[in-house]
């Protein structure tokens, strides 16, 4: 019977280019696959991963929900990247194996799909923005209608006009190799301060972004109003926010047009799906961040499924960080991610709709990884967001 389910076992896997995928093993035969991980924080998340096994061991793993308020509410310190990056990968190997026990997709399980595809970006460049404009044109080749790129180098609180410049420049090559009906998403990546993040939003308001990215760190969201009020471009933020909590005040405050929480830092299925909900209610957009491995993204297309508010999905298939693995290579069904002009389909399998191919992942921790962000720095010296 589905009710004397007990959870017998919980395995980590380190796996490159990136990644931690988690296994949570019932004593019914039915496996979970989660995908919990801090990108240059991988094994302090397994560590935290870990330390929750031990209130899990023995449990029934269909009752989701409050296993969920007990990781989160059971110890006195709760919050933050690691904590709810951990409880992430737990809960979405959880729904894993209740959608597997059901014999039903999770979506089905949160009450059927609203869609039945949606439509994905793709990353263009890297970490530097150099000769996208002939990257932008093979994107849009393969189907794409929307694209991202990082929107600009390090820059410091007060920069010169040349950074600027040269900014504005590259999103109108941009713009000009693709025409004017593609999406660009320019993603800041917390790299600029208040003092320059309002002059480069003026700057490329012209060119019809579909979104600015990070304008400015989600602790510094106060600034928001200030971009707000110097154009009206959509302002995309939440890839550092962790919780309901987290992303309260930056609803109640009305100047973000569109909420990406990540299904691996923000509690995973479960807390994506109340954030989402709340969005809903303030007539926000959802886009769910996903730069990282197919048990990520196979979370993220379980909640825009189900939720009015999505639109689109960032997908990792070709970024500039997958070096040596890809999406794909670490599942056996590779038909799952079926992309079509620009859409990628809602996967129907039981589950996530992913068959983890386990081999291989173990085959690949034995290489793991210890991938860091680059650590740059300015012309004087000090140390640059990245």
């Amino acid at each position: 019977m589905l009710n004397a389910m007990k959870i017998t076992k919980l395995t980590t896997y380190i796996v490159p280019p990136r990644w931690m995928f988690l296994k949570i093993e019932t004593d019914e035969g039915i496996v979970g696959w989660g995908e919990p991980v801090v990108e240059g924080r991988a094994l302090t998340v397994e560590a935290a991963v870990h330390e929750l096994a031990d209130y899990l061991i023995g449990k029934d793993p269909m009752l989701i929900e409050d296993h969920w308020q007990v990781m989160y509410r059971g110890g006195f310190y709760r919050g933050g990247a690691i904590h709810m990056s951990a409880l992430a990968g737990i809960d979405q190997a959880l729904w894993d194996i209740k959608g597997k026990a059901y014999g039903q997709p999770i979506h089905q399980l949160l009450g059927g799909q609203v869609r039945d595809r949606i439509k994905v970006y793709s990353w263009i460049g890297g970490d530097r923005p150099a000769d996208v404009a002939n990257n932008a044109r093979e994107v849009v080749a393969r189907g794409f209608k929307a694209i991202k790129l990082n929107g600009c180098e390090e820059m410091q609180i007060v920069d010169t006009n040349d950074k600027v410049e040269k900014a504005v420049e590259t999103i109108a090559t941009i713009r000009e190799a693709i025409g004017p009906h593609i999406g660009i998403g320019v993603d800041f990546h917390g790299r600029v301060h208040k003092p320059m993040a309002k002059v480069l939003a003026k700057e490329l308001e012209p060119y019809k972004l579909m979104f600015i990215e990070e304008p400015v760190l989600s602790e510094n969201r106060e600034t928001l109003k200030e971009i707000a009020n110097h154009c009206s471009t959509p302002i995309a933020l939440g890839e550092r926010l962790y919780s309901r909590w987290d992303f309260k005040g930056v609803l109640a405050d009305g100047y973000v047009d569109i909420l990406q929480p990540d299904l691996s830092h923000a509690g995973g299925i479960t807390e994506c799906r109340k954030i989402a909900a709340m969005a809903e209610a303030y007539d926000v957009a959802l886009a769910p961040h996903c730069p990282l491995g197919p048990i990520a993204l196979a979370a993220c297309l379980q909640v825009d499924a189900v939720s009015y508010n999505a639109f689109i999905q960032e997908q990792s298939l070709g970024i500039h960080y997958n070096q040596g693995n890809d999406i794909l290579d670490y599942i056996s069904n590779k038909e799952v991610f079926h992309y079509a002009d620009g859409f990628v389909s809602i996967p129907q399998g039981p589950g996530l709709g992913v068959e983890v191919d386990e081999q291989y992942v173990i085959e690949r921790a034995k290489e793991g990884h210890r991938w860091r962000n680059p650590v740059w720095r300015h012309a004087d010296g000090s140390v640059a967001e990245w």
